[in-house]
């Protein structure tokens, strides 16, 4: 389907299930930006855009649990400036996530949501300013992340074995992770013939092996169903009961509802 007509029908049924214009024209840009950057078909990144619309208006409905006060801090962000030629992507960010925290990272397309969490997770140098992990660290790309060849066993084994895992461990708590987000990863199915939002349930199962931590979610419920999307932030909220620090990169802003700390990434020059 082409990228036009899919968001066109995805802003008619976000109107039609009554989402507010705000939260409506964000995630249009958000989908947007994504698709356009990635090509992906639309169909395989959100699936249909009736249930996409499903998902955002049911996640406006959803009621997180009571929320314990926060422990020790896992995550420092100090300072935090990354620039791109002539371009400041990110200037002077800084965030503190303590242990039973969840942080949303939000902001305009193109704001640097995902080099910020590139840059907690090490795999993206600032230009000034420095990251702090207290522990372990998990951390689920808004794409890529697993190889085409291998299949989710495969995987659990391989990431699992990074962690410190016997075969059997990992084998069991990645299939115990895929069915809390309703996945059965046992067909043997390799990476490169999973559909989009299953990719990216793999991605986030191989987050949470190994028990880190601090976990950094790039917006992971791409893709996802209606039930799945719930189901993810059920783990979430799991997480951080369990003491865990998390940041979710995310462009529902009404799950601030469901976060301790809100980091808005947008420029102050863009909401004037």
């Amino acid at each position: 389907m082409r990228h036009d007509t899919w968001l066109d029908a995805l802003a008619g049924e976000l109107r039609r299930h009554g989402v507010a214009e705000p939260t409506a024209g964000n995630v249009l840009a958000e989908t947007a930006a994504h698709l356009w950057e990635s090509g992906d078909d639309p169909l395989r990144a959100f699936g249909p855009p009736q249930a996409y619309a499903a998902t955002v208006a049911e996640s406006v409905r959803l009621e997180p649990p009571r929320r314990a006060p926060g422990g020790p801090v896992l995550l420092e962000v100090a300072g935090i400036t990354k620039r791109y030629g002539r371009r400041t992507v990110l200037r002077e960010v800084s965030l503190a996530v303590r242990a039973g925290e969840v942080a949303a990272v939000v902001g305009a397309n193109g704001s640097g949501k995902s080099t910020f969490l590139g840059i907690c997770a090490g795999l993206v140098s600032p230009d000034r300013g420095e990251v702090r992990v207290h522990g372990t660290l998990g951390y689920c790309p808004q794409g890529g992340g697993t190889s085409d060849f291998l299949v989710p066993d495969e995987h659990f084994l391989l990431v699992g074995a990074g962690r410190g895992m016997s075969r059997a461990d990992a084998r069991d708590t990645g299939r115990a992770g895929a069915a809390a987000l309703d996945w059965d990863p046992r067909g043997g199915t390799q990476a490169r013939h999973l559909s989009g939002g299953t990719r990216q349930k793999l991605n986030l199962v191989l987050a949470g092996l190994g028990d880190p931590d601090v976990l950094l979610l790039d917006e992971p419920y791409q893709g996802f169903d209606q039930g799945s999307y719930l189901d993810f932030w059920q783990q979430v909220w799991r997480w951080r009961d369990a003491g865990k620090a998390i940041v979710v990169v995310t462009h529902l802003l009404n799950t601030r509802d469901g976060v301790d700390t809100v980091l808005d990434l947008t420029p102050r020059e863009a909401v004037r």
